[in-house]
């Protein structure tokens, strides 16, 4: 194997001496049609679109959002190396079609579960069929009235009072100090969903700096499996898979790290579940555990899936929203004045009738999704509403962030930062809000897989910023004008982190 691999890095200049001809030819050939100065991409033989992707590095996102914002009916074929071919979407009639009306013909698929089964196994995000079915089913228990109130009373209320309150308190009274405001806010939720779904507390917020191994190595995990999706031909990364080589040798050690603490955890849940013939409350890990299906490593695969949702997900949502505050003081005395109105109401109520900061928090999301984009594989050959012929095999994705950007949906305003879009008076002269058909606004999915822990994800992410803001003004510590980079892996992310300075408020109750 290794003199294959030898054999391939000798016919790599010879493939690159036949390449670059072909590339060099075609970059002074028209681009093909444009609207304003963004040009969409014109394929070449045998290196499709590459040189293309190549070219705008880590901006890939935004590269294709703008390519599906003007293209024709914002659906646009992209085209890679050696024939394979890929569709990507904005349009909500088409994402409609895919994750409901023919919801059978748009899977996972091989190519994305055989991408993340290394990380990911046969966890819910990376199923299909019964496994998913099953795993579904369990978990929409955790989901209902009385869980979300416990959810919202004890879970999120205690992490917030007995652990992020009293770092933020610190950061403020050392008045030059910074805090890294993404990594708070994805500790605050990994503890969260360890609490709630597995009933185990990992205490990963506290005054300590240092990230843990299992944090560094689920980071790492997530990395490299995203990028083996970008890899011109999915032969390399399996091959280095095999040899055990680079960055899949990286991915080996951390995956091994992540399966060991998740496979810990299932471990004490056995072990409590054995020991105690009754439990004061059930969560999830356990209704799993007690189904039938107590699999080692079907259970562990379930675990990671929701630390991986329920980790990285709010917290994305959370850290692009206070950046967008920031920058949007009327927004922000919005938000604050209805958080001080209800400031004597209980936890659960005031939580649920935040109308205007669950509008700003939509806002936020439309404009940076927390999963930018998701990729389902064709079962069968298909025509899409919009006239595009795909077949058997081929991978079709409905981009969220370029859909939360497209003039069409939003209006010629779609770049304002504008709760109110959410929103609409009524007679009391109240705030009434107002929600967006879910194949519009994608951020939770749609369909039959929409996301189970929509709501409880609002009222987490809602109870946060109450909590922070009531007491603190959060004040990002860059540069005048100097914009965030927006990336993702599997998740959204705030590329180098969120530096904040915090500032106890004087109106603090």
């Amino acid at each position: 194997m290794i003199d294959i691999l030898l054999n391939l890095q000798l016919l790599a200049p010879f493939f690159l001496f036949l390449i670059l001809p072909v590339f060099f030819f075609f970059c002074f050939t028209s681009s093909g049609p444009t609207k304003g100065t963004i040009p969409i991409p014109k394929p070449y033989p045998i290196i499709g679109h590459y040189f293309a992707l190549k070219s705008v590095g880590n901006r890939r996102i935004q590269w294709l959002s703008d390519i599906v914002k003007i293209s024709p009916a914002g659906t646009f074929t992209l085209h890679r190396p050696l024939g394979r071919r890929g569709v990507i979407t904005g349009n909500p009639a088409t994402v409609e079609y895919i994750l409901k009306t023919r919801f059978s013909n748009y899977q996972k698929g091989r190519t994305t579960t055989s991408i993340l089964s290394d990380f990911l196994g046969t966890g819910i995000f990376n199923a299909d069929g019964n496994t998913w079915k099953f795993q579904r089913q369990v978990a929409s228990h955790e989901f209902n009235t009385k869980s979300l109130r416990k959810f919202v009373e004890h879970v999120v209320d205690a992490e917030l009072s007995n652990r992020l309150v009293p770092i933020l308190t610190s950061a403020a009274a050392a008045q030059d100090k910074t805090l890294d405001f993404q990594d708070i806010l994805q500790r605050f939720a990994f503890d969260n969903i360890c609490k709630i779904a597995f009933g185990f507390d990992p205490e990963y917020l506290t005054l300590s700096a240092e990230r843990s191994k299992f944090a560094q190595a689920f980071e790492e995990a997530t990395e490299i499996s995203s990028k083996r999706f970008r890899e011109p031909l999915p032969l390399v990364w399996k091959i280095k898979r095999l040899l055990n080589i680079g960055s899949e040798r990286r991915l080996r050690r951390a995956v091994k790290e992540v399966h060991e603490f998740a496979r810990n955890i299932v471990r004490e849940k056995k072990k409590e579940l054995k020991e105690k013939q009754s439990l004061e409350s059930v969560d999830m890990l356990s209704r799993f555990l007690s189904s039938g299906h107590s699999d080692e490593d079907f259970v562990t695969d379930i675990v990671i899936s929701f630390i991986l949702a329920g980790k990285d997900t709010t917290s994305a949502a959370l850290t692009w929203f206070f950046w967008l505050l920031s920058k949007n003081p009327r927004i922000e005395k919005e938000v604050l004045k209805e958080i001080m109105e209800k400031s004597e109401a209980p936890v659960y109520d005031e939580v649920k009738d935040m109308v205007y900061t669950h509008a700003a928090l939509c806002e936020s999301m439309r404009l940076y999704p927390p999963v930018p984009l998701d990729t389902k594989e064709t079962v069968d050959d298909d025509v899409l509403p919009d006239g595009t012929v795909v077949k058997k095999g081929m991978m079709v994705t409905y981009h969220v962030y370029a859909m939360g950007r497209m003039e069409s949906i939003w209006g010629e305003d779609w770049s304002e930062f504008k709760p109110e879009r959410w929103l609409e008076k009524v007679e009391s002269g109240k705030w009434k809000f107002v929600g967006r058909n879910s194949f519009t606004y994608p951020v939770f999915q749609a369909g039959p897989r929409i996301c189970l822990g929509k709501e409880m994800a609002f009222m987490q992410m809602q109870r946060l910023v109450a909590g922070i803001l009531r007491r603190f003004t959060v004040v990002p510590a860059v540069a005048e004008g100097v914009e965030p980079h927006y990336f993702a892996f599997l998740t959204s992310q705030m590329e180098g982190g969120f530096p904040v300075k915090i500032i106890k408020r004087e109106t603090s109750t």
